[in-house]
Order: structure tokens, then C-alpha cells, then sequence
């Protein structure tokens, strides 16, 4: 299937490894010119650029020049924007619960997973608005609608950011801009699976093994496993189209079943 995508421009958050690489490696073998934005590099982007029309720009999303210095970087190298993935995220389990949870870190939580993607949103749509059609596509989690105590902020942040998706898609959706989201479950990304991710710190508190923590939860869903990068990226590219021209406003769940209610 041709989906269209060849010679678009599109910037790609957090993109240096994860959920972003695998949406970057997937829109450039589309044939998209992509702009990859990480606060560091990787050899992955790297080797992106190598075999692929992409650029990677080294910007700081979590402060309030990052957005437009990635927003300008990608109009400078490619002329214009026509697709905008904020996939830029993290997360810190609180294990400790609600009353450890201090104002610095939920202004940490909320501005990674909910403040950075506005101001990205904000800094890139006025090129997306030049193009008859264009298309933001969102990662949010299903922590927005499934609170969890142990992820207390980042759920909360998470909630907010898909909320923002939905309002945004009432606005701009005349206007030629669709907006959808994918909130995916657990991934097989260092967020759940690093040395400082959910299950290293879930296991260190609970004296279990990592990997008995990633069994106990793969056994959460229907299909016995975790989400791939590349699942969750393909849905992204797929988003991002205009073969899917008239869907604009949806929340689109890979969660290999772990939401059970309809």
C-alpha cells in the first residue's frame, strides 16, 4: 500500500531512541524527510541520517526555547512542516505514594509529558496551517484514563496531554490539521525495562526480580506481552496520513489488551 508520505517533512520528538526512533526510522523509510528532536544523540539517529533524508537537532523540550529552536531547525532544512509527532515523554515511578511527591516534581512530570508538547504543538502549527492537509500525531498512555498511584503525575500529565489532543482536533480540524493520539500500553522500551525504569524500581522495592515484574504485568493482557517500538510506530505512521484524511479527534489503544472494558 502506497500510503502517500513520500517528500513530506515531519519532526519527530524524543526521537533518540524508543517509541521516537522507531516512529523517525519508520516515517523515513516512507521516504518522509524527517527531523528527529532529542535532547542528546544516539547511534541509532546517527544511523538514521545515514540512510535516510533526516536531520537531527539536539533540543531541550523541557524548556520553553527547545520547541521553537526544533520548529525553526526543521524549516531551515526542509523548507516547511507538514507532519508533527510529539512523542517526547518520561517517567518516575512513585512508589512512595502521593505526599512524596513534591511541587519540583510534578512541575518535572508535567512539563516533560504535557507542557512539551504544547509548546512544540504551538511553535510548528503555524507551518502545518500552510498545507491544505497536514496531521499531528500524539503518543499519550493509557495512564490517561487508567490512574495508576504508582505513576501518580505521570498519569496525571498524561490525562491532560490527551485532553489538550481532543480540543486541539475541534479547533484546527477545519482548518486542514487533523489530530489523533495512540496511547499505548506497556512497551518494550527503557521506560519500562532500563536500569532506572518501571521495572528495575518496582522489583528493587519489592524484592522480585525485574523480569518477574514484566511477566506479572505481560499477564495483564490478552496477548502475554508488551507492545514493540515498531507496532506502536506503525499505527503512528498509519495516523499520519491522509489515507485516514477524514479521522481526526481519536484516542487510537495498543495495549495488547490490557483495557478490558469497552
Amino acid at each position: 500500500m502506497d500510503l502517500g508520505l513520500a517528500g513530506k517533512v515531519a519532526v519527530v520528538t524524543g526521537a533518540s531512541r524508543g517509541i521516537g526512533l522507531a516512529v523517525a526510522t519508520a516515517l523515513a523509510a516512507e521516504g518522509v524527510k524527517v527531523v528527529a528532536g532529542a535532547r542528546s544523540g544516539s547511534a541509532e539517529l546517527d544511523a538514521l541520517t545515514e540512510a535516510y533524508d533526516a536531520r537531527v537537532v539536539r533540543a531541550d523540550l523541557a524548556t520553553p526555547e527547545g520547541p521553537q529552536e526544533l520548529g525553526a531547525a526543521a524549516v531551515d532544512a526542509f523548507g516547511g512542516i507538514d507532519i508533527l509527532v510529539n512523542n517526547a515523554g518520561a517517567v518516575r515511578p512513585r512508589l512512595d505514594g502521593f505526599l512524596a511527591i513534591d511541587d519540583a516534581e510534578w512541575e518535572w512530570a508535567l512539563n516533560i509529558n504535557f507542557l512539551a508538547a504544547v509548546r512544540t504543538t504551538r511553535a510548528v502549527l503555524p507551518q502545518l496551517l500552510k498545507n491544505p492537509t497536514s496531521s499531528i500525531v500524539t503518543v499519550s498512555s493509557v495512564n490517561a484514563f487508567l490512574p495508576d498511584p504508582g505513576v501518580l503525575d505521570y498519569s496525571a500529565a498524561k490525562a491532560a496531554l490527551s485532553n489538550f489532543c481532543k480540543s486541539l482536533s475541534k479547533e484546527f480540524g477545519p482548518r486542514g490539521v487533523r489530530v489523533n493520539w495512540v496511547s499505548p500500553g506497556p512497551v518494550q522500551t527503557a521506560l519500562w525495562l532500563g536500569d532506572r525504569g518501571v521495572a528495575a524500581t518496582v522489583g528493587r522495592a519489592s524484592g522480585l526480580d525485574p523480569e518477574e515484574v514484566v511477566k506479572q504485568q505481560e499477564a495483564q493482557g490478552a496477548t502475554g506481552r508488551f507492545t514493540r517500538p515498531e507496532e506502536v510506530a506503525d499505527l503512528v505512521t498509519l495516523l499520519a496520513t491522509d489515507r485516514l484524511g477524514n479521522l481526526t479527534g481519536s484516542d487510537v489503544v495498543i495495549d495488547g489488551g490490557l483495557i478490558q472494558t469497552l
